[in-house]
């Protein structure tokens, strides 16, 4: 089965149990400032996971584009990746752990003719949280993997549990506990599905919870019955739901019997244009040189997704554009690494656009955007390189004069930060000019650094849409008064590509060239506030896709064409498609304020704005009779 035929069938076995297929959303998480990217499918469906009715139902499936980057240090492994695709269905308060753990064991097992995938059940082996202070073991789960045919892995001997097939495990919250996906939201205990290989083990002790390979997670089925708040505490949600997720990737690979990810159909056109780039055969890499075609494969793939993303990331020093900077670049470094002489990234992209095009037309439709974007990055950095070569020189012949021959770990660091330059390449011109590089220090450096990212990224994107307090609904449906009124003044080229907002303030992104005017600014804040002070209904109906055209509302429009929507309507003046949630009506927001308006990217201007005042409670916007 290849990765098209797995996306269909995942797809269709659930629509057989009365699921709705719905369109994966951008890889941008909207008003979500507690997360840079989309890093898993539960991330679009928060609101509904809180509380609010989906416009298809209760029960949904899709296949949903993400982007992690906590691991970004570790891809050019056989496993590691930063964009994956993950295959999900849902329970909004609708079914619960015995029937998502049936159905899970059922699509895994069924035969390929009869709508599962095949797995031999004698492989599988599963795990459920142990409990802990804040939630109990998880029982029900476990019955219901019994009822399937597993055993408890503690009814048998340690030195036995190699020998046993469908075992249960019990885990803590380090292996079977999911979310929130920021700092704060829905989370719940889990239950995970693991493949054993053909592959010895690395030791008596080895379990799911090993991480040498004999057992690879496939499935997560995740049973959000917590809420995690601000204080720290998990409450019970108002309604238990079910978040799944397979990744795309890894049951590709299993599927297929290959040793790796990069294997799989999913990458091998990529990798056979990189051989092509680079001359090399696939055959006969050294291990430094699969590092670097995974590297460049993986990175690219990621690139080309985030540059044909509706919200429309550029290559920048901040936020996901910083982090699309690091790919490219990374992916250049590798190709430089490799003896790619010529510029690749836009040809690599093709091959890349080609081969995702059908299941994903928004990269056709980008095409020229992507090639464009990569092409001026990788010009950019590779003068960028040759600036930092010039400085190496200057380092290394002051470092001579003075009798060393040895590059600080500051130094390198320096060269790192500044110009780009990872440890490896640093190290290959120091061996040129007879010197040896502190490697130690420089790991002190970059690690102190990552801390100092980390803290900053925590502190930054603490709070947020995720939590749905009043405040931040009330700055969410400022967002949509926002963005007509901008229409208003400036034009209908105005179109929002992102938008952030925190308990203190509101960030909008949208598309001008030019920087506001004073008088353009006063215009937009006195014109806001009139639409306030008019306290305008607020409400919105479900309709399909076409009707939403036909009413003129804008917004990032899903792919799919039967898919049911929201359109939240303002009075008489803006229509936008949006999941919500906003307030009954605008006299609840107080008074709206644009704190700085400033370029975000080329031909994207930025808005930071807050209201105040207005009741700290608020009646919420329901839908229209």
């Amino acid at each position: 089965m290849n990765s098209k035929q797995l996306r269909r069938q995942f797809i269709e076995f659930f629509k057989k149990h009365g699921h709705a297929e719905i369109s994966g959303a951008s890889i941008i998480p909207e008003n979500d400032p507690t997360v840079l990217f989309t890093t898993a499918g539960m991330h679009p469906l928060v609101p509904y996971l809180l509380g609010e009715a989906h416009p298809q139902g209760k029960r949904l499936t899709d296949v949903q584009k993400c982007l992690r980057t906590d691991d970004i240090d570790e891809v050019g492994d056989t496993t590691h990746l930063t964009f994956f695709e993950m295959l999900g269905n849902w329970s909004l308060g609708d079914y619960f752990k015995k029937e998502a753990i049936a159905w899970s064991y059922e699509f895994l097992t069924s035969p390929i003719e009869k709508g599962g995938i095949g797995f031999d059940p004698n492989r599988l082996h599963v795990t459920c949280f142990a409990g802990d202070q804040d939630a109990p073991k998880d029982e029900d789960a476990a019955q219901a993997w019994e009822a399937l045919g597993f055993r408890r892995s503690d009814s048998v001997p340690e030195s036995d549990r190699l020998k046993e097939k469908k075992l249960i495990y019990f885990f803590g919250k380090k292996e079977n506990w999911w979310g929130p996906a920021g700092q704060t939201g829905p989370c719940g205990p889990d239950s995970e599905m693991f493949f054993e290989r053909d592959i010895p083990a690395c030791s008596p002790e080895c379990s799911p919870a090993c991480d040498c390979g004999k057992f690879v997670e496939i499935w997560n089925d995740v049973f959000m019955q917590y809420n995690k708040n601000t204080e720290g505490k998990f409450e019970p949600l108002k309604q238990q739901n079910v978040d799944t997720g397979m990744g795309l990737e890894r049951a590709t690979l299993m599927l297929q019997g290959v040793e790796t990810i990069f294997e799989t159909d999913l990458f091998a056109p990529i990798m056979a244009k990189i051989a092509e780039f680079s001359r090399k055969s696939l055959d006969t890499l050294s291990e430094p040189e699969k590092v670097s075609f995974r590297i460049i494969a993986d990175h690219l793939r990621g690139s080309v997704f985030l540059l044909a993303d509706p919200r429309a990331v550029r290559p920048s020093n901040t936020d996901q554009g910083y982090v699309l900077r690091r790919l490219i670049r990374r992916a250049i470094r590798h190709g430089m690494k490799l003896g790619i002489e010529d510029f690749f990234t836009p040809l690599l992209a093709d091959t890349i656009i080609e081969h995702y095009g059908e299941i994903y037309p928004e990269l056709v439709r980008s095409k020229d955007f992507i090639r464009a974007q990569l092409q001026k990055e990788e010009s950019q950095f590779r003068t960028t390189l040759v600036s930092g070569e010039r400085e190496f020189v200057k380092t290394a012949e002051k470092l001579k004069l003075g009798g060393s021959t040895i590059l600080s770990g500051e130094a390198a660091f320096h060269l790192y930060d500044t110009y780009g330059f990872p440890l490896e390449m640093t190290k290959d011109l120091a061996k040129e000019h007879g010197l040896t590089v502190d490697a130690a220090a420089y790991e002190t450096c970059f690690k102190a650094h990552q801390d100092k990212s980390r803290s900053g990224a925590s502190q930054k994107f603490a709070g947020g849409m995720a939590d749905a307090s009043d405040q931040t609904v009330k700055l969410h449906t400022s967002t949509h008064l926002l963005q007509f009124v901008l229409r208003e003044v400036l034009g209908d080229h105005v179109y929002q590509m992102g938008s952030n907002i925190t308990p203190e303030r509101l960030r909008f992104d949208f598309t001008h060239s030019a920087k506001m005017t004073p008088e353009q600014v006063k215009a937009v804040e006195a014109r806001v506030n009139e639409l306030i002070q008019k306290d305008l209904p607020i409400s919105f109906k479900v309709m399909t896709l076409d009707d939403a055209k036909c009413c003129k509302a804008i917004g990032v429009f899903p792919s799919k064409y039967d898919e049911k929507i929201k359109v939240y309507s303002i009075g008489d003046t803006s229509i936008e498609i949006c999941g919500g949630p906003h307030v009954a009506h605008t006299g609840l927001l107080g008074t709206f304020k644009i704190l700085k308006e400033e370029s975000s990217s080329s031909g994207v201007r930025r808005i930071k704005a807050t209201v105040s005042g207005g009741p700290e409670k608020v009646e919420m916007a329901g839908q229209e009779a």
